[in-house]
């Protein structure tokens, strides 16, 4: 091979390569050896897959559906440039009996697009917007390739990792944030042994880059003072990212930002009075002393008084869990909750939002019945102890270990109590 990242070169027989690479990949899964003629970038990720545990029998698995799948596409950067790729691509797909499929940096199909026929084929191995294509997931396939090694790729017939995709050929090419270089995920053309040639690596990689540029002109850059953000999930003592610096709160301070930041219309004196303090024999004056302290800390202008209020909005960690709870969006819910709001306040109004939130993720979850969604709660230490959360989990992964734990926090729970 003159291009390492090229599958098939003109003139090669398919056919005979084909067979090679059957042969190469049997000797693989049953020895641990990867023969000659396999190439590198292949033999690697075969050795990646197999590391990850990956069987060549396995399949992929769809974790995104119906209303979560549609508000977690509606958030993902990729989503402005679909019209792009759809332009570029969509004929090409559609003419040559391919699809465009178009994932996120962990793999996930967001969109699978093109000739209906075969996109039914396509169906029968859950290559589908919502399935984890990455390569810890189904092993060796052009997305999830893409995506690991953050180069364009093509894989070819029996180079996929799981039999039943050796049938396909696809190649795909990362997408990055022009700002950052953060990978987004990856686009990518997938279909017969017509792709095999380098003329698809090319043609996906000048996509790539044509969304990478159509993205820069749709995020210009960004103002020297950001939009401030503040993050209270899982720390007793919030974070506060103010004009390019982060600042480290005190616990009263962070829940009087948690509050005001939920406020953005303003808050009394009385008002934060009940929300923070149990004991009603602190002053109005103990208070203002608060504020007048945190102001300080924040700098001129930020906070007004009569009513107490922030003069621009800050954005907080909890929200944004809140807003993808509300949009149905569970899992990235989850992904965005490191751990409960300011979990050692004691603040009236914060254990409630707190215990609000907590609540309204665990039975998410709990409705759900995703077995990784549960398992990745109940192994918390937040969820460590919560029977509900660990019968879900036994209903849908009834493991000796998951039954074990559930036994335990029952006996718990039945014991009587002195």
């Amino acid at each position: 091979m003159t291009d390492p990242w090229v599958a098939l070169e003109p003139g090669a027989d398919p056919a005979e390569r084909v067979r090679v690479l059957r042969r190469a990949h049997e000797t693989f899964t049953t020895a641990g050896t990867v023969p000659r003629p396999v190439r590198s970038v292949v033999a690697e990720s075969w050795r990646r897959s197999a590391r990850a545990g990956v069987g060549p029998e396995g399949s992929a698995r769809v974790e995104l559906t119906d209303g979560d799948l549609g508000a977690y596409r509606a958030e993902h950067p990729l989503a402005r440039v679909m019209p792009l790729f759809r332009e570029l691509m969509g004929t090409f797909a559609a003419d040559g009996e391919h699809l465009l499929a178009v994932c996120d940096a962990d793999g996930r199909l967001l969109w699978v697009e093109g000739h209906p026929a075969t996109r039914r084929r396509a169906d029968l191995m859950n290559f589908v917007p919502g399935a984890r294509w990455s390569e810890a997931a189904v092993g060796t396939n052009a997305p999830g390739t893409a995506v690991a090694v953050d180069r364009p790729v093509q894989v070819f017939a029996a180079e996929h990792f799981i039999r039943r995709v050796q049938p396909w050929t696809c190649a795909a090419a990362p997408v990055h944030d022009p700002r950052t270089g953060r990978v987004l995920g990856a686009v990518d053309i997938t279909g017969g042994d017509r792709l095999a040639h380098p003329h698809s690596l090319g043609f996906v990689q000048a996509v790539a880059r044509a969304a990478e540029s159509q993205l820069a002109l749709l995020d210009p850059p960004a103002p020297s003072d950001e939009a401030p953000a503040l993050t209270a999930l899982g720390r007793d003592e919030a974070e506060l990212h103010l004009d390019g610096h982060r600042l480290r709160l005190c616990r009263r301070h962070s829940e009087l930002l948690v509050l005001l930041s939920r406020h953005p219309e303003g808050l009394t004196g009385d008002e934060l009075l009940c929300a923070l303090y149990e004991d009603e024999s602190v002053t109005p004056v103990t208070l203002r002393a608060e504020l007048a302290r945190l102001r300080r800390l924040l700098g001129p202008g930020l906070l007004a008084s009569r009513p107490y209020r922030l003069t621009v909005p800050i954005e907080s960690d909890a929200a944004v869990v809140e807003r993808r709870l509300a949009a149905g969006a569970v899992t990235a819910a989850v992904a965005a909750y490191p751990g409960p709001l300011l979990p050692g306040s004691q603040a009236p109004a914060v254990v409630r939002l707190r215990r609000r939130l907590s609540d309204g993720l665990r039975s998410a979850l709990i409705a759900r019945r995703d077995p990784d969604l549960l398992a990745e709660w109940a192994h918390a230490p937040w969820g460590e102890d919560d029977v509900e959360v660990w019968r879900a989990l036994a209903a849908v992964r009834p493991t000796a270990l998951v039954r074990y734990r559930l036994a335990a926090l029952e006996t718990e729970l039945a014991a009587p109590t002195h």
